[in-house]
């Protein structure tokens, strides 16, 4: 069984269907798929609002990132064998809404050690989402500090957890009744939105992680000191402002990454980092899922149970 749609559209348009799955090539594994991650991207793919899906694209299979064992590798997939846990990122043509799952082998790792694969399947979107944003592009280092924008969200919950396995300083913006959770994600200050101007508590750091965008990243330039970094997933920030104000600002998309996603591994293995689930579907109320990660109101993350 798999969960795809054949135009895009509100969640009415989601169909279960019943479809062999292709077979891997020479560098990708097949997965039989036991929990699948729900993301913001996957509705904004449903919508027809992601660049990188079109209709040449139809009928497509929602899903970016699953966790479960491999049933067959590739001629040239080397790197893991049949009967192995591994969670990882799915390629733009989708396909984690499933009950099996290509993937290439360089975009897995291992599922670690003291978790199942609930929570594994939590990781590699939103994990990597926030490994790179801080640390490939951000740059960020262990004597620095970081305010993110939106810390109890899938990937905000993750970078809180990231630069505090560091040994930075930790700020972070919330709602009030979030504030709790992310003060138990370790973040050194966490300023409810709602009721507080982060600008009151924020002052000369090293880097913004927004995840919110609109009129908190407007907020946000002044907030830095001269040769910091704005870093968005949303639209790309003004380059203008970035010069007025001396820093750098640049907007990414993730990219799969097994070592990395090793890493982040090991991280939680060691029990520096917990993945939060908010909420668990099973695989045939997906649309549910969606709904629950569109509101914009998700606390950590929504998976979907496959087995």
């Amino acid at each position: 069984m798999m969960i795809r749609f054949h135009q895009f559209g509100s969640n009415e348009v989601l169909k279960s269907e019943n479809l062999d799955v292709s077979q891997p090539d020479a560098g990708q594994v097949l997965v039989a798929v036991h929990a699948a991650s729900v993301n913001p991207v996957d509705f904004k793919i449903r919508l027809g609002n992601y660049p990188s899906v079109k209709n040449d694209r139809l009928p497509y299979t929602l899903g970016r990132d699953i966790s479960g064992v491999i049933e067959k590798c590739g001629a040239q997939s080397t790197r893991f064998k049949v009967g192995d846990a591994v969670f990882g990122i799915v390629d733009i043509h989708g396909g984690g809404y499933a009950q099996e799952a290509v993937l290439d082998q360089d975009a897995i790792a291992l599922v670690p050690s003291g978790i199942d694969h609930i929570h594994a399947a939590t990781v590699p979107l939103a994990g990597q989402t926030a490994w790179q944003g801080l640390f490939r592009y951000g740059q960020f280092e262990a004597t620095q500090s970081v305010l993110i924008h939106g810390g109890s969200g899938g990937v905000g919950h993750f970078a809180i957890q990231f630069a505090k396995a560091k040994g930075a300083r930790v700020l972070t913006t919330v709602s009030t009744a979030n504030v709790s959770f992310a003060r138990s994600l370790g973040a050194d200050v966490v300023i409810d939105y709602q009721t507080q101007r982060f600008e009151d508590y924020a002052s000369n750091l090293d880097m913004v992680f927004d995840l919110v965008g609109g009129e908190t990243r407007e907020r946000s330039w002044s907030v830095l000191k001269k040769g910091g970094v704005l870093v968005s997933t949303l639209t790309e920030p003004s380059q203008q402002e970035a010069k007025q104000f001396g820093v750098r600002a640049l907007r990414y998309t993730v990219e799969a990454d097994g070592d990395e996603l090793a890493e982040i591994a090991r991280l939680i293995a060691s029990g520096q980092v917990k993945p939060h689930i908010q909420q668990i579907f099973p695989l045939q109320s997906a649309a549910d899922a969606l709904a629950s990660v569109e509101s914009g109101h998700t606390v950590g993350k929504i998976v979907l149970k496959v087995i």
